[in-house]
């Protein structure tokens, strides 16, 4: 599994499922538009997920080929990617002040990849139960809009992941008014020292391996 970072809460995972050969499934998350201040994400799509539709995570319009679009709740299985769709809010009073959003699971060769949107409160139980045991949680850390980096923090122990990945921080040229990650760093104190902008992950790679944070680079 490949996963690539474009920057806000937007990541590309390449997938190759067990049973489909060596055939590539090109999955999109949250992709912005350049109202973000950086450059949209490009490539061939399989499949599009959108926590919300806001500007900044719903530019379906970038990417191209004909991607299978999901922005509800739900179970799918597509391409031999298995997706699960839990709703959540974008704000702590169940979504009255910024509405829904849709938190989203990922099982394929062996790793589970949990991608939180534009979460705005504490992680419930039945959101606990359905998220489960995840190799890589992507989490907001910036704040405002979304966790900042100490309630981020609260819900990544509940989740104890292998990998977190922080995203929708203020990156340089981005017109988000958000925190960026220093003070997150600081607080869970297992920021790794390089920042890559892509990972290629095994299934082994989790093992032994708790609470990592690594904040990436975009391309």
């Amino acid at each position: 599994m490949n996963i690539q970072y474009y920057g806000h809460s937007c990541f590309k995972i390449t997938i190759k499922p067990a049973g489909r050969g060596q055939e590539e499934v090109s999955l999109f998350i949250d992709p912005f538009d350049k109202a973000v201040g950086l450059r949209p994400p490009q490539g061939q799509a399989d499949i599009a997920l959108i926590s919300h539709h806001h500007h900044d995570h719903d530019n379906v319009e970038a990417l191209k080929g004909d991607p299978r679009i999901i922005d509800l709740p739900g179970e799918y299985s597509i391409k031999g990617v298995n997706i699960i769709g839990i709703q959540a809010y974008h704000d702590s009073v169940l979504g009255k002040e910024r509405g829904a959003n849709t938190i989203y699971v990922i099982d394929s060769e062996d790793i589970r990849v949990c991608h939180l949107g534009d979460l705005g409160h504490d992680l419930n139980e039945k959101q606990l139960e359905k998220i489960g045991s995840v190799n890589v949680l992507m989490v907001p850390i910036g704040g405002r809009y979304t966790l900042d980096h100490k309630k981020a923090i609260e819900n990544i122990k509940k989740i104890e992941p292998n990998i977190i990945i922080p995203m929708h921080f203020r990156l340089k040229n981005s017109t988000a008014d958000i925190d960026d990650e220093k003070d997150f760093c600081l607080e869970i104190g297992n920021c790794l020292a390089e920042r890559p902008s892509k990972l290629n992950l095994k299934s082994k790679d989790f093992e032994n391996k708790s609470m990592q944070a690594i904040v990436m680079n975009i391309e």
